[in-house]
């Protein structure tokens, strides 16, 4: 069973914990994957997945015999 990290979450939970002005939801301009947390979230996608070692994620393959 997974559990949330110790200390303080990298950006806001709830669209109550934005600046003014910030939107919740918008999406990634390079992946376009929907990220939430406004710029924070942003900010937080772009050191996780969009480093200079380029992308972490594993591309999955699924092949479907109709």
């Amino acid at each position: 069973m997974s559990r949330a990290a110790d200390g303080p979450h990298p950006h806001p939970l709830t669209p109550a914990e934005l600046p003014d002005g910030d939107s919740w939801w918008h999406g990634c301009p390079v992946c376009h994957l929907p990220i939430q947390g406004g710029a924070a979230g942003l900010a937080a996608h772009r050191s996780t997945v969009h480093t200079r070692s380029g992308d972490p994620r594993t591309p999955i393959t699924i092949r479907l015999d109709f």
